[in-house]
C-alpha cells in the first residue's frame, strides 16, 4: 500500500457566491486530485447550492462555476455526499444537482469524517 495516499475530505458549507471559499476549495480539490489522493466531498448547509443546476450569475457579475463540479469525475473524484437535512431544508432534491451524489444523514457523514486522515472545511 502506498503510504503517500491520504484520505482527504473536503467539507463545503458556504454558499458558492459572495466569497471565494467554494471556488478556492474546488481549485484545491482539482490540484489534490492530480496527485491521486483519496478525495471525498461533503456538501452541508448552504454549500449544497454549489451543486444546484441552472445557476444564473449574470446579475452578480461573475462567471458561474457549478458545472466545474461535473469535471471531478474525470479526475476520479467520485465520492460526493450531501447532507439529507440540508437538502430538504432548501427544498432541493438530487434531481436539482449538477452531479450524482449520495445523500446521507448527519450521523453517517460524521462517521465518514472519522475515517479520514484530513478534513478540510471550505
Amino acid at each position: 500500500m502506498d503510504t503517500d495516499i491520504k484520505k482527504i475530505m473536503h467539507v463545503m458549507r458556504r454558499a458558492p457566491h459572495g466569497s471565494i471559499y467554494t471556488y478556492e476549495g474546488l481549485e484545491m480539490i482539482l490540484i489534490m486530485a492530480a496527485y491521486e489522493q483519496d478525495l471525498s466531498l461533503v456538501f452541508i448547509g448552504d454549500g449544497i447550492y454549489a451543486l444546484k443546476k441552472n445557476q444564473d450569475t449574470t446579475g452578480i457579475g461573475i462567471k458561474g462555476f457549478s458545472r466545474t463540479f461535473m469535471a471531478l469525475d474525470g479526475y476520479d473524484v467520485e465520492k460526493l455526499y450531501v447532507d439529507r437535512q440540508s437538502l430538504e431544508e432548501r427544498g432541493l432534491t438530487e434531481d436539482d444537482l449538477v452531479v450524482d451524489v449520495e445523500v446521507m444523514d448527519a450521523s453517517e457523514i460524521g462517521r465518514l469524517m472519522t475515517e479520514q486522515d484530513v478534513v478540510i472545511h471550505h
